[in-house]
């Protein structure tokens, strides 16, 4: 089971990914994101890539599609809230997002 972020670690790792869109999700330890393509399919291909990285990490996303937006949480399940896993999840969408 993947650790928590220490609070060294969520200063460092999370002030970071809050300055670029994401935000602390009110009630859970998990942080989210919506991301905005210019239609349907760039919105289905930003998840099918980022579906391939998610597989590859074992570590996999909350997230739904309308149209051209993609809404995403990331949270580490079995330990209840957020590690690492989640930082390089979220840093790896927002690679894939440009």
């Amino acid at each position: 089971m993947s650790a928590l972020l220490s609070e060294a670690e969520r200063a460092g790792d999370l002030a970071p990914l809050l300055a670029a869109g994401w935000a602390m999700v009110d009630g859970r330890d998990a942080i989210a994101r919506t991301y905005t393509f210019a239609n349907f399919i760039e919105a289905f291909g930003f998840m099918t890539r980022a579906a391939m990285h998610a597989e590859k990490l074992n570590h996999h996303p909350e997230w739904s599609n309308v149209y051209n937006r993609v809404e995403v949480v990331l949270t580490t399940h079995d330990a209840k809230g957020l590690t690492a896993l989640d930082v390089k999840l979220a840093r790896r969408m927002d690679k894939l997002a440009g």
